[in-house]
């Protein structure tokens, strides 16, 4: 709910698709720049406590946004500054989150286990854009971030109820890793000297950096689609109805052969959606290729953080996770400034249009380069 608010919020307030690109530049800087310490953190110390700091941070953020909000704000700035005190405490939370998630569940159930959780993230999605939207015609973007605050609540209460160490794990004879420059050494030693994590991470971050096109919604919701702010709120679900489809589906079949091809044909399919929906001038043909899109892009994220996660010792996934966060949310928020600033030069339509090739061009490179991605299958639960 809250994303698609501030998208909406910074159109009302500069109707500029420049200004728009800028609100990714806000969220992706802050995680480029503290997710590698991220990482150290949570390989270093409690895991849950970390979360559940960072959620109360994330908490302030929303809540200053809303009463800022509530008393008249008419300057894009403090939406800027209090994405990126979020984003930054996204930085830390993220590592500490993915990392805790393999020491759930066993190995073999892992996928399913990563199906379903990108499902139920991608049902608010569906819920959270659409009622935005009705919202935000009627009320404004103040009740969206007065009812994200909220639930910041809920997530901690969650975080509490959660029985399970937050310390990562240590097989006999490792060390505790330590808040040091020499423990983000070697994860960063690791990620490189392992081809199909160097491999996914730059596929990741090529296709979603060249196909933003959440950042131009309310754009094409306004001036190319006509259909306002409720339309604008189920073209930003429309993603996430494709993705809880196949979420769902993936959950159900269980585990897939021939994984890695299955990653590299997902994102062209990812691209070829997202140029259909930047030449699409039929409101109904483009909430279908955006949740085509989702679709796809579900199929990429579920597969690859599988592989990324079971081929990642415990006591490495903080920071194996913390160097993926650059390029699997650097990549969309830094797409977001692609985006807006190729749209203020061409238009909206070309920029996606040309945003969807860049995508087919990345996996088409996949295709020729990345050997152990391709031959990738599945991975054996380890004893």
């Amino acid at each position: 709910m809250q994303l698609a608010a501030l998208h909406w919020h910074v159109w009302l307030l500069t109707k500029s698709a420049f200004a728009l690109g800028m609100l990714g530049f806000f969220r992706g800087a802050p995680i480029i720049l503290c997710s590698l310490a991220g990482g150290v953190f949570a390989d270093a110390v409690d895991r849950k406590r970390l979360m559940i700091i960072m959620q109360s941070v994330m908490l302030a953020s929303a809540s200053c946004l809303t009463l800022l909000t509530i008393a008249g704000l008419n300057r894009v700035w403090p939406i800027y500054l209090l994405t990126a005190v979020a984003s930054a405490a996204t930085a830390f939370d993220t590592p500490a989150r993915q990392s805790l998630m393999p020491t759930l569940v066993p190995a073999r159930d892992f996928p399913n286990a990563i199906s379903l959780g990108v499902t139920v993230f991608y049902f608010a999605m569906i819920g959270g854009p659409a009622l935005a939207g009705f919202l935000l015609a009627s009320h404004g973007p103040a009740i969206v971030y007065g009812i994200n605050s909220a639930s910041y609540l809920a997530v901690i209460a969650a975080l509490i109820a959660i029985r399970t160490s937050g310390r990562p794990a240590l097989k006999e004879g490792e060390a505790t890793s330590r808040l040091s420059f020499g423990a983000l050494k070697e994860g960063l030693s690791f990620v490189r000297k392992t081809p199909i994590i160097v491999q996914t991470m730059t596929l990741d971050f090529a296709a979603t950096f060249f196909a933003s096109a959440t950042a131009l919604l309310p754009i094409f919701a306004d001036k190319i689609l006509n259909v306002g702010a409720r339309g604008f709120g189920l073209l930003s679900a429309a993603p996430a109805i494709g993705a809880v489809i196949t979420g769902l589906v993936m959950a159900r079949m269980g585990t897939f052969r021939r994984q890695g091809k299955l990653v590299v044909g997902s994102v062209a399919v990812f691209g070829l959606a997202t140029m259909a929906f930047g030449l699409s001038r039929v409101f109904w043909i483009s909430l279908l290729m955006l949740a085509l899109a989702g679709a796809a892009d579900t199929v990429s994220t579920v597969l690859r953080q599988t592989i990324r996660q079971l081929v990642t010792p415990d006591h490495l996934r903080g920071r194996m996770t913390s160097i993926n966060m650059v390029f699997f949310m650097g990549g969309p928020q830094l797409g977001e400034v692609e985006a807006g600033t190729v749209a203020a030069l061409i238009g909206a339509p070309l920029s996606v249009m040309t945003g969807g090739l860049g995508s087919i061009l990345a996996a088409g490179i996949a295709l020729m380069k990345a050997r152990s991605l391709l031959s990738y299958e599945g991975h054996e639960e380890r004893e």
